[in-house]
């Protein structure tokens, strides 16, 4: 018994000694709601399957409870944030960004950054909106022939394989791997093939926005530092550059004078917000670039693996469980690191590797996520 159990059964004893001693001494008013106290208390251990994991997450429900509130309420708050920081960025891009670009690159570089950044925000709008508006996928709340694995406490249904309750959505989701609140949607068997190629496509677009401001970047902060102490120096002081973005104005030649002084050009609003346009760019999208591409870097290595994020932690708990007895644990949904690919995308053909992941694609996934018998699948799409 671990030390959480025996810690309880000396309360309880405890608790025992002291109602023997003194129940005759107590008044018969009190005895109710004394009585009522240790039922309560030995609910929270009413049998020798409880441990301390148990009695951890009763203690711990009122966060997970909080969490979920929050969750379920700013949820369309979170979407707002991702559309409306999406679209600053776009909109940078488009009218600061794509004038220099006409003006500076050749026509080779001009083509392949028009084509690349269009095919990267079609593909990051595209897979968002199906992402956010198609349903996870939801067992069957009427009696049926499909087998399940389990039963779930709170819908009162039966559970399939692979499917868990979300407290968030208030129902048991197929495939389940987490809700995402940036979707406001859980991600499930029908939606998570979208969820990934959209953190995939959004990784490599910040990726792409911050290497190619990269310079743009140092020298919009280096104009707003000197231009910062050029204002706090006095008139008439010899300048002897500004900076790449703004240019240098030289003034006319003093009368009487060998020094040839260079006036300060005038800082326009429109100049400072262009400056902090794309430092706000550069800064936005390095780090989310940073950020999402670790969380997508970790679905990667799941989807390889054929677990989802939940059942990362069911199979590595099963697996030492296993481990103990001297014995094996293999994931049954594991169909090999290329054919987990090629069913988690719905890869049939080569071609498809384009239409179906390159390109924009509304395929359903393989399987209804009821039952997962995809072996007859796995010869198959072996030359795929």
């Amino acid at each position: 018994m671990r030390p959480c159990s025996t810690v309880m059964h000396l309360l309880l004893r405890c608790m025992r000694g002291c109602g023997r001693h003194s129940r005759s001494r107590m008044p018969r008013r009190l005895r109710q709601p004394v009585s009522y106290i240790k039922l309560i208390f030995k609910s929270l251990y009413f049998n020798s399957l409880t441990n301390s994991e148990v009695v951890l997450d009763c203690i711990l429900e009122p966060v997970f409870w909080t969490v979920e509130v929050v969750t379920r309420w700013f949820g369309m708050v979170f979407v707002f944030l991702v559309v409306a920081l999406t679209s600053s960025v776009v909109f940078i891009a488009y009218f600061c960004l794509l004038p220099l670009v006409l003006q500076t690159y050749s026509l080779g570089w001009m083509m392949w950054h028009i084509c690349y950044g269009n095919w990267i925000l079609v593909m990051i709008v595209f897979h968002y909106y199906k992402a956010t508006n198609t349903p996870p996928g939801y067992p069957p709340k009427m009696k049926n022939e499909v087998p399940f694995v389990s039963f779930c406490k709170k819908c009162v249904i039966p559970k399939p394989a692979r499917s868990h309750h979300c407290g968030i959505c208030k129902t048991c989701i197929l495939k389940m791997d987490h809700h995402c609140p940036w979707l406001n949607n859980c991600v499930g068997h029908y939606n998570h093939r979208y969820f990934f190629s959209f953190c995939v496509f959004l990784t490599l677009g910040c990726m792409y926005c911050s290497i190619s401001g990269r310079n743009l970047f140092i020298d919009a902060y280096n104009a707003i530092d000197q231009f910062r102490h050029l204002e706090a120096e006095k008139q008439g002081v010899p300048v002897t550059g500004i900076g790449f973005l703004i240019g240098i104005v030289p003034s006319e030649g003093v009368a009487g004078k060998g020094v040839q002084e260079i006036s300060q050009p005038p800082y326009t609003y429109k100049d400072r917000m262009f400056h902090k346009s794309v430092i706000y760019m550069w800064v936005l999208t390095s780090t989310v670039s940073v950020a999402l591409g670790a969380l997508t870097l970790w679905h990667a290595v799941l989807i390889t693996r054929g677990e989802t994020s939940i059942e990362r932690h069911i199979n590595n708990k099963e697996a030492k469980r296993l481990a103990k007895r001297g014995k094996v644990y293999r994931n049954p949904f594991n169909y090999g690191k290329l054919n987990n690919w090629k069913v988690f995308f719905g890869v049939e053909k080569r071609s498809h590797w384009l239409t179906r992941v390159l390109l924009p694609s509304g395929h359903t996934p393989y399987g209804d996520g009821l039952t997962w018998d995809i072996y007859p699948l796995k010869k198959d799409m072996m030359p795929v």
